[in-house]
């Protein structure tokens, strides 16, 4: 007997090499027992090593896709990931704010695993005025932590982004340089949450997609912030932990290790 999944709507860019964006999404919320759908915010040239090409789609055409499902489908949470340019960021938000009770994550893709830079100041002022005040849980790391508040510490970092709408604010700490990895939730009524995890060896390439997806895919499945939040870091230290190597840059999380189990 089939039954009905809970549906996640990504906004995500397409990575061919299939290790981050749109299919790191699908793969992480089919792992959840989610349905994912998808409206592609940018396509890319890239590899393993990095981003060569940003190619943005129009907004009109995200904004008319995003309402053609919607119309369709029952969707429980949004997933925002590389958005790659200030108006499709506009028409994200657009649509945000017609279907304010459904939860949004927000994943801050600024730049690419390789270095390139894949946001420019008039996004990052979008992301901050238009799409923070929509956001439920925001999940950046460090690096984009710092870009997003203009902030260097990072407690100072989590409140800012606070105080500009994102009800809870995630921060990543691989990019930092302790022998283990902090990563601290800052939650309503001035609380906060440090989640300690082992450090793995190598860099892995759509860690960040995989985390805010599943944690997208959680709150769809009717979890607290909490909860998912906490559910959504071991599930990807798990993929990451299971990682492998298909080309000859980074690792790609292995988003269904659970399958081998």
């Amino acid at each position: 007997m089939s039954r009905n999944r809970p549906v996640v709507l990504c906004f995500s860019g397409h990575d061919p090499s299939g290790g981050a964006g749109v299919q790191a999404d699908i793969e992480a919320i089919i792992g959840h027992q989610c349905h994912a759908a998808s409206v592609i915010t940018a396509l890319t040239e890239q590899d393993s090593r990095n981003v060569k090409k940003l190619i943005p789609q129009q907004p009109a055409d995200i904004f008319s896709q995003a309402q053609t499902l919607l119309a369709d489908f029952k969707v429980a949470a949004f997933k925002i990931g590389l958005i790659g340019d200030a108006g499709v960021a506009e028409a994200i938000a657009q649509i945000l704010r017609q279907y304010p009770a459904i939860p949004v994550v927000l994943d801050p893709v600024l730049a690419a695993g390789g270095g390139t830079e894949l946001a420019g100041q008039q996004l990052i002022d979008v992301i901050v005025e238009q799409l923070l005040p929509l956001t439920t849980l925001l999940t950046p790391n460090s690096e984009e932590a710092r870009r997003l508040s203009g902030h260097e510490d990072l407690g100072d970092c989590g409140r800012f982004l606070q105080s500009k709408g994102a009800e809870y604010v995630l921060i990543t700490g691989t990019h930092e340089s302790s022998e283990l990895v902090h990563n601290r939730l800052y939650m309503p009524d001035d609380l906060d949450e440090t989640f300690n995890w082992q450090r793995l060896p190598h860099s892995y390439h759509g860690s960040g997609c995989t985390l805010a997806s599943a944690s997208a895919a959680l709150l769809a499945q009717g979890l607290d912030v909490f909860t998912a939040v906490s559910e959504a870091q071991e599930f990807t230290w798990q993929s990451l932990a299971a990682a492998y190597r298909p080309g000859q840059g980074q690792y790609n999380p292995d988003r269904l290790f659970w399958v081998a189990e």
